[in-house]
């Protein structure tokens, strides 16, 4: 009988370590895809005196499942705005942009915004876009999300959801 018992008991343990092994699995994998969705990470930073940078972070992926690095930024000098730009970076070796190029904005209904490639000139990287946004961010909706089309050598989209945008709105006016 005593055999039996020690049997039934490890029997259950066994079924508890797999059951909680599976829910830490799970667990993780849900907070993993909840910190892919966009966590923003915004930097302020002195560049010169009576200058300051600052920036809003977020990694977003494209429909190919490549991760981007989307970075809005603005340099204020004595107080006033000067520039509030975007930039994007791609893994390097998986995508490379077409300078001078613009970047088209697709809100809906077959609206589209276009802002002027900021390296016509000369790119720091091939992987690496940025393009004014000063003029067209308050255009950008809150409501609902946005797709970029990357003026790549392969064009691809990159979709950036509403709280993304509610933030940069926020972000640029503050």
């Amino acid at each position: 009988m005593e055999v039996v018992q020690e049997i039934f008991l490890s029997g259950l343990i066994m079924k508890f370590v797999i059951s909680l092994t599976l829910s830490i699995i799970l667990l993780l994998s849900i907070s993993l895809s909840i910190s892919q969705s966009g966590i923003a990470l915004i930097r302020q930073q002195e560049e010169a005196p009576g200058q300051l940078l600052y920036q809003s972070r977020h990694s977003l992926s494209d429909e190919t499942g490549s991760t981007w690095q989307v970075v809005l930024f603005k340099r204020v000098q004595d107080g006033e705005v000067k520039t509030i730009e975007l930039r994007l970076v791609g893994f390097p070796g998986r995508a490379s942009f077409v300078h001078p190029k613009i970047l088209q904005i697709i809100i809906s209904d077959g609206i589209v915004l276009k802002t002027q490639d900021q390296f016509a000139e000369q790119a720091p990287a091939p992987n690496v876009g940025q393009y004014d946004f000063k003029k067209i961010l308050s255009q950008l909706p809150t409501n609902k999300g946005v797709r970029l089309i990357l003026p790549l050598e392969k064009e691809r989209s990159l979709f950036v959801p509403s709280p993304v945008l509610l933030e940069w709105r926020f972000f640029a006016q503050s």
